[in-house]
């Protein structure tokens, strides 16, 4: 049986660990709407992200990141209803004998405690699909579009094509 290639999204013979700001997104396992619902503002107020019990699962471990690897900053995050835009920072440098964490750890800690933490609160099945999406952030101009981008993307929201109305 020929199974599909899986398409190769990282960049070859990169250092995922090495110092630099990333962009990554991470969606929910089949797209389901179990983070937040996004409400539109009144007047000239700006749609907000009203997180759900999960959505606040969520936040949590996207906030301990940080004290988890110090060589690791949150810059900027959203939680849409079925996915995550994080803008990460890693210094490379851990302060410890251990080797710094890559973007692949950062990830990977988010996924995993959120999946045990909902799991156990709620009995959820599993959050999140089995890949992600990143980019290695070249340059300021990248970097402020990518800020942009995240600061924006709940207003978006009724554009995406998994919108669904609450």
């Amino acid at each position: 049986m020929d199974h599909p290639e899986r398409k190769q999204t990282r960049l070859p013979e990169y250092d995922y660990g090495s110092p630099g700001a990333y962009f990554v997104t991470v969606c929910t396992k089949n797209r389901r709407c179990i983070l937040s619902w996004i409400t539109v503002g009144e007047g000239l107020a700006p749609p907000a992200v009203a997180l759900t019990h999960i959505g606040r699962i969520v936040e949590k471990q996207i906030l301990a990141l940080s004290e988890r690897y110090p060589s690791i900053s949150v810059e900027k995050y959203v939680i849409m209803p079925n996915h995550i835009h994080l803008l990460l920072r890693l210094q490379g440098d851990s302060g410890g004998a251990s080797p710094s964490p890559t973007l692949f750890d950062a990830v990977r800690v988010i996924k995993s405690m959120s999946t045990r933490l909902s799991r156990a609160a709620l009995g959820s099945p599993d959050l999140w699909q089995r890949s992600y999406y990143e980019h290695v952030i070249r340059g300021e101009g990248d970097y402020r579009q990518i800020w942009t981008y995240i600061d924006q993307n709940p207003a978006k929201w009724a554009e995406d094509q998994y919108y669904e109305t609450y």
